[in-house]
């Protein structure tokens, strides 16, 4: 595992597209946090991280389009799951190096809500809450992306993928509350959704059900991405 991370982490390292992902990340965090919080004297940066899922939209499917779409593209996927490295471990690999990138996006995030303490009033329960529930939604959202990846062809077809089903999966909630669906469409939607199960982490709750939530789905495309690359190594 650790050798493909390694691996990943140096392409990673030398892509300007990374820094292009990070710049454009914590410059529209701290867009929103100037627009929404200094402008109108408002200590609440927890708006400015909530709105930050919609985002994670586009910048999710680019960091994880190319993990295993351009294996298959390039031919050297055959090459790579059949050395000598178990299968899982080159997914974890791969999953740990798109995870850790976005857990940097959201550390250089951090002084954002420390420039807000002169406003008044700081929640920093419910900053942390929603810093943990960001991490968490995010390795969900990671995972999806790297399962995307493995069933497409190439890089394109991995984006659109990706980012259409992140967008059903996060913002399925939204239909429970401009229809008026039966009771029991209304829960198996949010039960779906991403952003459902984040809202308990916005309010500064630690909800042990959103928790396993996210670390469920998480295990599931993992596991299911070692099942799509296993079946095309064996097929």
């Amino acid at each position: 595992m650790g050798v493909v991370y390694r691996k990943e982490m140096i392409g990673y390292r030398y892509h300007l597209l990374t820094y292009l992902l990070i710049a454009g990340f914590v410059l529209f965090v701290g867009v929103y946090t100037m627009a929404l919080n200094l402008s109108n004297g408002l200590p609440n940066f927890e708006y400015a991280l909530n709105s930050s899922q919609m985002i994670l939209l586009i910048f999710i499917p680019v960091l994880t389009m190319g993990i295993l779409a351009n294996e298959r593209s390039q031919k050297t996927d055959q090459l790579l799951y059949g050395g000598v490295i178990g299968m899982e471990k080159i997914i974890l690999g791969k999953f740990f190096a798109a995870f850790i990138l976005l857990l940097m996006m959201l550390i250089l995030t951090i002084p954002l809500p420390l420039s807000l303490f002169p406003l008044g009033e700081f929640d920093i329960g419910v900053i942390i809450c929603e810093y943990i529930g960001a991490m968490l939604m995010g390795a969900s959202a990671v995972a999806l992306g790297l399962l995307l990846s493995a069933l497409s062809k190439n890089q394109a077809g991995s984006f659109l993928g990706s980012a259409v089903v992140l967008m059903v999966v996060m913002l399925a909630n939204q239909l429970t509350f401009t229809l008026n669906l039966p009771q029991w469409l209304a829960g198996f939607i949010n039960s779906i959704s991403l952003s459902f199960h984040f809202e308990s982490f916005s309010k500064g709750l630690l909800d042990s059900r959103d928790i396993v939530y996210f670390v469920v789905t998480t295990a599931l495309f993992l596991f299911l991405n070692t099942r799509v690359i296993l079946f095309r190594k064996w097929s």
